[in-house]
């Protein structure tokens, strides 16, 4: 259904870290002396990459005013940290975790964790999209594409089936939360089938079936008042990813999966065939996806230049090609930076 919706009505949140802060360093290895689990800790949830600032918020802000000029208030949410590059202006809000997160469960070193929380920011829209800051538009945004009247659309990753129905710790973080999602689905389509559960039964689509595969890592239509619908019937699966400090391999991301998969069951999202780009920065093939993006810019819904499952130094030549690559694709500053050169 065609939503016409007015575009500024939409806000754009971000999380955004700055690792290279030598505050926000010596708070996170503090939490790394109490935190002592190996066994615990998700496959690189903690590692350089994960709160590297490698420029990507300036440069999706540019994507984002390139290609939605007309969104809605922007949203960044940090832990008391601010880019200098980035001009006072009322167009931004930044959200200090204090905000939105209990000061008794802070520090908070998990995205997964700290996004679980973002739908409580004050004045926030009903509809939104919720990026990490390595996540751009790709081309000229139609609202239509990306919601619809009463839900919105998602993108299916393009790795490999998820395999089997136990969490593992050699998984990635959203391996894990499908499987997660796969359970709790299924014990709700259960107890309906069983006539245990009555409340909420009408909207379970009982023709959902769940699909092993993982979500694309794009900008994320979301609806304020479904997740705290959601946080509200399985306040359980939030209460697990938030009593994280740093990623955890048996309490994933739920945002990234659990809530999307929610909302397939409950028929208030459907899986779109989107045009889009994932590029590891640190992966020996990047340099040739580089070149690739640079052509295919301008034609691409979305694209994302992770570095989050790497180890890679500061000086990395894949971190410096792919700012070059930013800076080629989207040269013109964004009214959100400031002019005086940084």
């Amino acid at each position: 259904m065609t939503l016409h919706l007015d575009s500024k009505n939409i806000d754009i949140v971000y999380l955004w870290v700055d690792g290279k802060d030598l505050n926000w360093r010596l708070k996170k290895q503090r939490a790394e002396l109490d935190f002592m689990s190996n066994y615990k800790l998700a496959s690189y949830g903690n590692v350089e990459g994960r709160f590297r600032d490698n420029q990507e918020l300036r440069y999706s802000l540019r994507a984002l005013d390139k290609f939605f000029p007309e969104h809605g208030h922007v949203f960044i949410v940090t832990d008391k940290q601010r880019p200098k590059w980035l001009k006072n202006t009322e167009m931004v809000t930044f959200v200090d975790h204090t905000e939105i997160i209990p000061y008794h469960l802070l520090p908070v070193f998990d995205s997964a964790n700290i996004e679980s929380y973002i739908h409580h920011i004050p004045n926030l829209s009903e509809r939104y999209f919720y990026f990490n800051d390595d996540v751009f538009f790709g081309k000229s945004v139609n609202i239509d594409d990306w919601f619809f009247s009463d839900g919105f659309y998602l993108s299916w990753s393009n790795d490999p089936e998820v395999i089997g129905t136990k969490m593992l710790k050699a998984s990635d973080s959203l391996e894990n939360a499908s499987r997660l999602s796969k359970k709790w689905l299924q014990d709700k389509k259960d107890k309906i089938d069983s006539k245990l559960l009555l409340e909420g039964s009408k909207k379970f689509n009982k023709n959902y079936i769940h699909t092993p595969r993982t979500f694309a890592h794009s900008p994320r239509p979301m609806l304020k008042s479904l997740m705290k619908d959601i946080e509200d019937e399985a306040l359980e699966l939030f209460t697990l990813v938030r009593s994280t400090t740093f990623r955890q391999w048996d309490k994933p991301t739920i945002v990234s999966d659990f809530v999307l998969r929610y909302a397939l069951a409950h028929s208030l999202a459907f899986t779109k065939d989107y045009s889009y780009k994932h590029i590891e920065t640190a992966n020996p093939i990047a340099r040739k996806e580089f070149d690739q993006l640079v052509d295919q810019f301008g034609n691409l819904d979305f694209f994302c230049l992770n570095d989050t499952t790497d180890d890679a130094s500061s000086d990395s030549q894949f971190l410096e090609e792919a700012k070059n690559t930013m800076q080629r694709i989207l040269p013109v500053p964004s009214r959100f930076e400031s002019t005086e050169i940084i």
